[in-house]
């Protein structure tokens, strides 16, 4: 279980768009679980200076661009996904273009030198997505979108001044890639095990939106990568997160919990497949 204070804000929630958004958490065993953390600047509209997972909003080009380079998904199987009618394959390929933006790191593929991440990171950067396939296209990669697995999805509460419907991958960190954060958005990295960022968290030391919190408690569940990808890859049933609601506070629960069953369900908390 969690606990956050209640969002105040009362604002219509047509006012502020809801943006499609992916997000990774990438997982190793170093020997021990380890999720990758990134933190961003206290500049940002949203979220600032909050730890969070790499990723960022889907664009228009993604689906498409997906398709250029992705195998081993295809948009029908991602859009059944998702639950939608078509596209679905674009919040795979945001997954990975934020990741490589935010950390420098291409998931989907096997070793890649340093050189040539460098350069698709420049490439992003300057030319966007477009630029950024073409470049794999001349080098001959392409992407395994199989080894990322959908596990959550979440919508922003009314009354921030962004709103994200966010889906919310596992995937396994690359070998031989080191995260580097980009020094804008993000200015800090740092790969930590679940239990000791909700540790830091309690202890005042680590800043975590409430649905970060939550991935953090679903992989404290997991012995090591493998289990957690594992089932991430069975795709379970997705379970709404329930909340009851004392005191304007958010009392959180996932399944499992023995509150679960009895507490009252919060449609716009999203739902989790890795429990």
């Amino acid at each position: 279980m969690s606990t956050f204070h209640r969002n105040q804000h009362t604002d219509d929630p047509d006012a502020v768009p809801v943006r499609d958004a992916a997000t990774v958490l990438i997982i190793r065993d170093a020997p021990d679980l380890e999720v990758l953390m990134v933190q961003r600047a206290n500049r940002l509209a949203f979220a600032a200076n909050a730890w969070v997972y790499p990723g960022g909003r889907v664009d228009r080009a993604d689906a498409s661009n997906a398709a250029r380079v992705g195998v081993n998904l295809s948009d029908v199987d991602a859009s059944a996904m998702l639950d939608i009618e078509a596209g679905g394959l674009a919040w795979w390929f945001a997954a990975v273009r934020e990741t490589v933006e935010e950390v420098g790191m291409l998931l989907g593929t096997p070793t890649v030198a340093a050189e040539l991440l460098a350069e698709l990171r420049v490439t992003l950067d300057e030319h966007g997505g477009n630029g950024f396939c073409s470049l794999l296209e001349r080098h001959q990669i392409v992407l395994d979108l199989s080894g990322l697995h959908e596990v959550a999805r979440f919508v922003t509460p009314v009354g921030p001044p962004r709103r994200f419907d966010t889906r919310f991958f596992l995937a396994r960190a690359p070998s031989e890639q080191e995260a580097q954060h980009d020094a804008s958005e993000i200015v800090a990295t740092q790969w930590i095990k679940p239990a000791d960022a909700m540790t830091a968290w309690r202890a005042g030391e680590l800043e975590l939106m409430a649905v970060t919190h939550r991935m953090l408690a679903c992989l404290d569940r997991f012995e090591t990568a493998d289990a957690a990808l594992a089932r991430a890859a069975g795709r379970p049933a997705a379970a709404r997160l329930r909340v009851n609601d004392p005191d304007g506070e958010y009392h959180v629960y996932m399944p499992g919990d023995p509150e679960y069953d009895t507490a009252e369900i919060e449609v716009e908390h999203g739902s989790i497949r890795l429990y």
